[in-house]
């Protein structure tokens, strides 16, 4: 599923005053799992070919994205190449907004919980009001308006990207809302089981964010994703959070804490 996807017609839909923002992501999440599905449509852009769902609970009205995909292969041929034991799955969707939570992160991705539609289970994201991705800016040529708040945002994606071993983050993924916060979709080809990172994406990192990952355990990351990833994956897990550490800890040796720590 590609940000374009997402980013099509995204508006809100509140028959109820006030923003989405004025919501907590608990009554997110409420919504998401209880409010009846009341129109459908298929967006028609994507390789997964997402479902664009209004939901309504009699007071509000909002739009999510359902992604149902689950498709494991032994081989596939990628335009990076080929890659062994292939997973696409919707699982991930909800394992990276879990996960997210126990890093602070919570509000680079999209509210998102498992649902059941039509007889088939899958991932329902809260629909994001955008105002565009991070493709469509970079062939604009738009510069943020705040560079600084801008290139920190940028660090805590590539740093929650090389944990997760998302394969798929490509700028239609990274989707910008009128504010200029960035947030992070599409997760489903995420969570391998290679126990490598890639040093030249992690030049800087948030010093609540390195806590947070040395504090990570892997009870922690059962605890959230049990029912979506396998023991292995999550193991995969605290051995990348091992290798961003140890990274981390060798700028700092080298340039110091102040060039690269914010």
């Amino acid at each position: 599923m590609t940000g374009v996807a997402f980013v099509a017609v995204a508006s809100l839909l509140l028959q109820a005053s006030g923003p989405d923002a004025a919501l907590t992501r608990a009554q997110k999440e409420a919504f998401l799992t209880n409010a009846r599905i009341v129109h459908s449509r298929q967006i028609g852009r994507g390789i997964t070919q997402p479902w664009r769902l209004t939901l309504s609970d009699g007071r509000l009205t909002h739009d999510a994205a359902f992604q149902s995909i689950d498709e494991r292969k032994l081989r596939v041929e990628l335009r990076r190449g080929p890659e062994i034991n292939f997973v696409d799955s919707w699982r991930y969707d909800v394992a990276a907004y879990r996960l997210a939570q126990l890093l602070g992160l919570e509000e680079m991705l999209p509210v998102t919980v498992e649902r059941r539609w039509r007889g088939t289970v899958g991932a329902l994201s809260w629909w994001i009001d955008t105002q565009m991705d991070e493709l469509e800016r970079t062939k604009k040529g738009i510069e943020p308006p705040d560079r600084d708040a801008w290139n920190r945002q940028m660090y805590r994606l590539r740093v929650f990207t090389e944990l997760v071993n998302d394969t798929d983050r490509n700028l239609g993924n990274v989707l910008i809302t009128p504010e200029w916060h960035i947030r992070m979709i599409d997760f489903t080809r995420g969570f391998r089981l290679w126990e490598k990172i890639r040093e030249h994406e992690l030049v800087r990192c948030d010093r609540a964010l390195l806590e947070r990952l040395a504090l990570l355990t892997e009870e922690d990351v059962a605890r959230v994703t049990d029912r979506y990833l396998s023991r292995a994956e999550a193991h995969a897990i605290l051995v990348r959070r091992d290798l961003i550490i140890e990274h981390f800890q060798r700028l700092i040796a080298q340039k110091g804490a102040a060039a690269v720590l914010y």
